[in-house]
């Protein structure tokens, strides 16, 4: 039953060989690893606003400068990841290029704020979808929570069922964004400068003195929201066609074009049309209005708004569990993160991601403006320490042409460096938990490398002096009574060893005799003890027994402990039993030096 779900959700199982199909254009690559990049237009302008506001309306011309300002840093940014694809082509972005240049803490922050940057971006990508939705269908705006945990359940299953899949039809509606917002755009241009808006926009260039240096940086910080996933492309490299570096630069190029235009396109309108955030209607739900009223070209637009904020969280869905494969095969994260799954994916990564951002969403309710400012310290402290790594790479290393090389990186890291620090202080009352997050987050992966590292070390040989030794087996069979299941354990322990013991723990008297008296009778070869239980355990006396028997023969014997059990054939059965066996089992399985395992019995009716 489980089974044929599985299929009908996430398709047939895909041959290791098939991997190579699974690799993407740039077409593809576009549309699955920006549209977290393209979403942030649909919320960005919006952040500055909601900070300008709190001076006055007339302060809101400052939304045009501050933008600018953004777009040059994304300027920047695309430059400096450029260079860090063509240098680390096997993907990995921050993590690989601080692991490489800084050292290991540094890779373990980098590497830790983007797997939390990366459960973020579904839960504030699925929260602003839903904002988008009930801003056109207001009646909607107390299910909102239950309308994102909607769409992290589809996005889980498209992305299960592998990249390429995913990618073919989560391209159409991000297309459809982008043309949508060009549409907009033009047609919202045209209108102003047409004379056809007859709302007031603030004055342009106007002093306000009650405007502080303090208001115009938080603002800045909360703009660079826009800028959340242009790492994304440098972080997935192995997801695409070779030449891999190659396709994988072009796709950052082209999207941090797309992302300039329509981000100071949208704040450009914004402050023509004079818009101001209201908490019922977004940004771009306001200039679409004023563009088209409120017909079939407005609901259009909120409609793929709305459907890119929820596939921006797409990009977390390819990153992250390439991410995580990479801190996995460094011991760092649990190895299951290494496993592909039916259709070549790393699904655990991708199940991991889903789970954490529905608590997220649940947790905050869907409240997108808690979420963000984490959301953008989670992006600018790797952009930070990938920016400082790429520089001292091009020091130690000294390519061709490493002096402008090192003056993009420069610049990067000093500006993402002030950006850090500007969220920082502007927002500390929402951002303080990182200070506590994240070296919680480098603690935990301490402790799982050197797990792993103890685990390594105790389990080496040397194949030249370690070698098996040779013992013989006493097997012990806990029983209940006289049955198929008893006499199947005991066929299959003779087959074993010659020295079988079968153990029997009565709680009265009577239960006891005719135990030994059946026994007898039936003499299976086995020699049968029997122990007298006062207080009705079965742990107790079982390990008092297996202690004896270990010191017994421990120096010369492997001790097992052969577990009858009996397999019903439906699961409902189950709990219509006592399951003495599993109990058994679970207490036990912590002996040093004794082998527990059981021997089942399928029942056919």
């Amino acid at each position: 039953m489980l089974g044929k779900m599985k299929r009908i959700l996430i398709g047939r199982p895909m041959k290791s060989a098939e991997l190579d199909a699974e690799k993407l254009g740039k077409w593809k690559a576009l549309a699955i690893l920006s549209s977290d990049a393209l979403s942030s237009v649909a919320y960005g302008t919006e952040q500055i606003l909601l900070v300008l506001v709190a001076a006055g309306f007339a302060a809101l011309w400052y939304s045009v400068p501050i933008s600018i300002a953004v777009l040059g840093l994304l300027v920047i940014l695309i430059f400096s990841y450029r260079q860090t694809i063509f240098a680390y082509p096997t993907g990995g972005g921050a993590y690989i290029v601080a692991k490489d240049n800084l050292g290991t803490t540094s890779s373990l922050i980098a590497g830790g704020s983007l797997l939390v940057d990366y459960i973020l971006t579904v839960a504030v990508s699925s929260s602003a979808g839903t904002d988008a939705i009930t801003s056109a269908f207001p009646v909607l705006h107390d299910y909102s929570v239950v309308i994102a945990l909607i769409m992290i359940v589809f996005l889980t299953i498209m992305n299960l069922r592998g990249v390429t899949e995913s990618a073919s039809v989560l391209a159409i509606p991000i297309y459809l964004f982008i043309f949508s917002i060009a549409v907009l755009i033009i047609s919202g241009g045209i209108k102003f400068l047409t004379g056809g808006m007859e709302a007031a926009a603030p004055e342009f260039g106007t002093s306000l003195s009650h405007v502080s240096i303090f208001l115009l940086l938080k603002a800045f910080s909360s703009g660079c929201s826009a800028l959340t996933g242009v790492e994304a492309v440098s972080n997935a490299i192995p997801n695409f066609k070779q030449p891999a570096e190659k396709n994988a630069a072009g796709t950052l190029m082209l999207m941090g074009c797309i992302l300039g235009v329509m981000f100071i396109g949208i704040t450009l309108l914004a402050f023509g049309y004079g818009v101001k955030p209201d908490p019922h209607a977004t940004v771009i739900s306001q200039i679409a209005e004023a563009t088209f009223g409120r017909g079939w070209m407005y609901f259009i637009i909120q409609g793929v708004t709305a459907l890119i904020l929820f596939l921006a969280a797409n990009t977390a869905y390819s990153a992250f569990p390439l991410l995580s494969f990479m801190m996995a095969k460094d011991k760092y994260m649990p190895h299951m993160f290494m496993v592909r799954g039916d259709r070549l994916g790393f699904s655990n990564g991708i199940i991991f991601l889903s789970v954490m951002s529905a608590l997220l969403v649940v947790g905050f309710k869907g409240n997108t403006e808690s979420l963000i400012p984490l959301y953008a310290v989670g992006v600018f402290i790797p952009f930070t320490l990938s920016q400082l790594g790429m520089m001292i790479r091009w020091i130690k290393v000294k390519p061709s042409g490493w002096q402008m090389k090192l003056l993009v990186n420069t610049i990067g890291m000093l500006t993402t460096l002030s950006i850090t620090l500007i969220f920082i202080f502007t927002k500390f009352t929402q951002t303080w938990v990182i200070f506590i997050f994240l070296p919680l987050v480098v603690y935990v992966f301490m402790r799982i490398h050197r797990h792993y590292c103890n685990i390594a070390d105790e389990l080496r040989i040397d194949i030249k002096i370690d070698k098996p030794a040779q013992k013989g087996n006493t097997i012990v069979i806990p029983v209940a009574g006289i049955t198929r299941v008893v006499m199947n354990t005991i066929s299959y322990a003779q087959t074993m060893s010659d020295h079988v013991v079968a153990l029997y723990i009565g709680f009265d008297d009577e239960s006891i005799r005719k135990m030994e008296q059946k026994w007898e009778e039936w003499n299976p070869g086995v020699r049968l003890v029997v122990i007298k239980s006062r207080y009705r355990s079965i742990m107790g006396p079982l390990k008092k027994f297996i202690d004896t028997v270990e010191w017994k023969t421990a120096e010369t014997d492997h001790i097992t402990i052969l577990i009858p059990q009996f397999i019903t054939k439906h699961w409902w059965q189950n709990v219509l039993h006592n399951q003495t066996s599993f109990m058994i089992r679970a207490y036990l399985i912590n002996y040093k030096d004794v082998i527990v395992t059981t021997v089942p019995y399928h029942l056919n009716r």
